[in-house]
């Protein structure tokens, strides 16, 4: 009985120290973004990338949280976006809670698809754009945030 309860208590610990050191989604380093910026796919796969430009305006309290297909992918901020490679098919990137915004994409192996991402009233509006715009948007304003890995959950504010 007494070792369960150390096992216990030395689980409940290891948690609330992961969870304090996952605040926030961390940006990635500049050599990955430069990587990502290539816009270069792997073969057999498709990516999407997910930007938010938000020039203007107050920065939300509520940022949205992106999921692609249930999968937790992180919050979001102005002026960054999320690169996510994929299995070809549907896909379906949605937020969170009170978060109502959705998109449903067809991604193709060896394509990459751009999803705009615009966050007002906390619900994400997701717009697909043609490649060129993406990128043009992507290189002028946006940085490589990291995904979450899977089965991480951070401690969202």
């Amino acid at each position: 009985m007494m070792r369960a309860s150390r096992l216990h208590l030395l689980t409940i610990t290891t948690l609330l120290v992961a969870l304090g050191g996952c605040a926030s989604v961390p940006q990635a380093t500049p050599e990955r973004d430069a990587e990502a910026k290539q816009f270069i796919t792997h073969p057999g796969f498709a990516s999407i990338y997910i930007y938010r430009v938000d020039f203007g305006g107050n920065p939300s309290s509520n940022d949205p949280v992106i999921h692609v297909d249930g999968r937790l992918i992180g919050a979001t901020i102005p002026r960054t976006y999320f690169r996510v490679d994929v299995l070809p098919g549907e896909r379906l990137l949605h937020g969170f809670g009170y978060d109502q915004g959705s998109i449903k994409v067809n991604v193709r192996p060896d394509e990459i698809t751009f999803v705009s991402l615009d966050a007002m009233g906390g619900t994400s509006h997701f717009r697909q754009v043609d490649p060129e715009t993406g990128k043009r948007e992507i290189l002028r304003c946006c940085s490589l945030m990291e995904n979450w890995a899977p089965g991480l959950r951070p401690l969202f504010r």
